[in-house]
């Protein structure tokens, strides 16, 4: 769903870049909240994964793909504010390397896909955790629900900012109609990749799980042969270190995120998303404009001057994540040191 330069006017582009850039401003001190020795190492890799799995399209119609936004499997994962962040990371490396999502309407693409659906997502998924048991199966259940949600939430959105500020003179209800249609099914996809990564992460490293906090299951003990549950002030006990390390959960996500970059995303749906076939079929894009970085080495996720399809795809793509695990580790390396400037003792003493 990256808008392209040329769909919402410049002054509409304009107020989305400030609601964006507020929006960031907010997340960067919440995220000092959120990141901890468990989240911070992984927020970078949350952002690269996200980026790779971009990459996949999957068809959902006749002449229809789709593809992760990940701004619910961010939030779950890592904490609501951190996966603003972490989708901004994404959108801002996809717009400036590889020519995906225009540069004047990056504040589009950021409201859009990186507030919207984070905020959508991460308030019905609490909003069921209460309700539902408290268990972990009901975590990955509230997962689904609240990405499958969260796309046609973005797709309302964007009909929203293109009712305002559309630079072509289109029915406001035929695009709404298409645009919700279409991406109610890429919504399932959605829920179906970001249930299905949190329920793996939960299988492992449940305390890795933001969302999943407060939700161990209390402690047993053996009364005359049978398990009762103990008094509710026990503590739960502690992971052993060799869980406790986050190593081999990092080392296995990138992996993965250079795999599916690199080798899967040749395999993914040529198709155009969603936007991009209610654009062509409903003449939104008449006055869409070639992106500043069309002549990137990088350009539509292909390196300039290697001509096999293959190779030139898997190395943007090996590239991509690199770039986005580098920039994301470095975002929240910054975030978590200057929680740690804050909370040192010598901020925090007071004076009589």
């Amino acid at each position: 769903m990256h808008v392209p330069d040329g769909f919402i006017n410049a002054p509409t582009s304009a107020v989305t870049g400030v609601v964006a850039a507020g929006a960031i401003a907010v997340s960067l001190r919440g995220a000092r909240r959120e990141l901890d020795e468990r989240t911070a190492p992984l927020a970078g890799l949350v952002a690269a994964f996200i980026f790779a799995v971009q990459m996949l399209n999957f068809p959902v119609a006749a002449g229809t793909s789709g593809h992760l936004l990940g701004g619910a499997l961010a939030a779950i994962l890592v904490g609501p504010y951190t996966g603003v962040l972490c989708v901004s990371v994404v959108l801002l490396m996809q717009g400036i390397l590889f020519a995906d999502g225009g540069l004047t309407a990056l504040g589009v693409n950021i409201t859009d896909m990186a507030i919207v659906t984070t905020v959508v997502a991460y308030a019905l998924f609490r909003g069921l955790v209460k309700v539902l048991p408290r268990t972990r199966r009901s975590v990955t259940v509230a997962s689904f629900v609240a990405a499958l949600v969260s796309v046609p939430a973005a797709a309302l959105a964007f009909t929203l900012l293109y009712w305002i500020g559309g630079t072509t003179d289109v029915s406001i209800g035929k695009v709404a109609t298409a645009m919700i249609g279409v991406h109610v099914l890429i919504g399932i996809g959605e829920a179906a990749i970001t249930a299905l990564t949190v329920g793996a992460v939960i299988a492992v490293r449940p305390d890795l799980v933001y969302g999943a906090r407060g939700l161990q299951q209390r402690l047993k003990l053996r009364v005359n042969g049978e398990l009762v549950d103990a008094p509710s002030g026990a503590a739960p006990a502690p992971a052993p270190v060799a869980a406790r390390s986050h190593r081999k959960v990092w080392i296995t996500g990138l992996v993965a995120s250079l795999v599916l970059a690199g080798f899967v995303s040749f395999y993914a749906s040529a198709d155009p998303d969603g936007l991009e076939k209610v654009a062509s079929d409903k003449g939104i894009d008449e006055k869409a404009e070639e992106h500043a970085a069309a002549d990137s080495p990088l350009a539509d996720y292909g390196v300039k001057d290697i001509t096999d399809a293959r190779i030139s795809g898997g190395l943007a793509g090996v590239i991509g994540v690199g770039v986005t695990v580098v920039a994301g580790s470095a975002v929240f390396w910054a975030v978590r040191r200057r929680r740690s400037e804050d909370t040192s003792p010598s901020n925090t003493e007071t004076t009589v």
